[in-house]
């Protein structure tokens, strides 16, 4: 199967898929590929990628959870520079697994890439001084149409690794910090959001 492995439906989630391209290394450095759309249709992922993003985070910070309500993307993640553990969380209202999460660490080193479907929660955690976090969306952003939940909802039960804090009702993020006493750091509007039942009443 050309350049990629790909692990499906990992964690026992339908859809979720572990990517790991083929790196050609020598003592000058290292060659991939990052993207092809031929590997990725024999693995049988035929989702086409509209946009391209881009992000720098220092440690400690921690974005998400979001997803989009009206337009859902889905996502193609990978880190450039650092690492980060990266979350996604099933919201597919009538999906076997709704609710449940699964996390893995996406680093400059282990060149692994994450693929998240429509209908999933995203968010990550970065873990070393600074983290360059990059992604293909399946459709383009549209401003207003984030919604988002908390990233510590004990219903969820996120396990982040490296940190410490006392769930104390709420999504702000005082009181939790890494192991090496570096703060987390969420924006205000991550701190506001509430759990996935004050979310969704179906």
């Amino acid at each position: 199967m050309g350049q990629i492995k790909v692990e499906k439906n990992v964690g026992g989630i339908e859809g979720l898929c572990v990517i790991e391209p083929a790196v050609h290394g020598d003592a000058r450095g290292y060659f991939m590929e990052t993207y092809s759309k031929r590997d990725m249709e024999e693995a049988g992922l035929t989702m086409e990628f509209l946009q391209d993003n881009q992000s720098s985070s220092v440690k400690g910070v921690l974005r998400g959870l979001h997803f989009q309500k009206e337009f859902p993307q889905g996502k193609l993640v990978r880190v450039v520079k650092g690492t980060v553990f990266d979350v996604a969380v099933d919201l597919r209202k009538n999906s076997e697994t709704y609710g449940k999460w699964f996390g893995v660490e996406l680093s400059a080193e282990n060149h692994k890439q994450f693929y998240i479907p429509q209908g999933f929660a995203h968010g990550f955690l970065v873990l070393t001084d600074i983290a360059e976090f990059c992604y293909k969306c399946t459709d383009f952003y549209h401003p207003g149409d984030e919604g988002g939940l908390a990233w510590n909802d004990p219903a969820i039960g996120i396990k982040w690794p490296q940190l410490v804090g006392e769930y104390k009702g709420t999504a702000s993020a005082d009181g939790y910090q890494l192991e090496d006493g570096t703060p987390l750091n969420l924006s205000d509007k991550d701190q506001k959001w509430v759990g996935l039942a004050d979310t969704f009443a179906f």
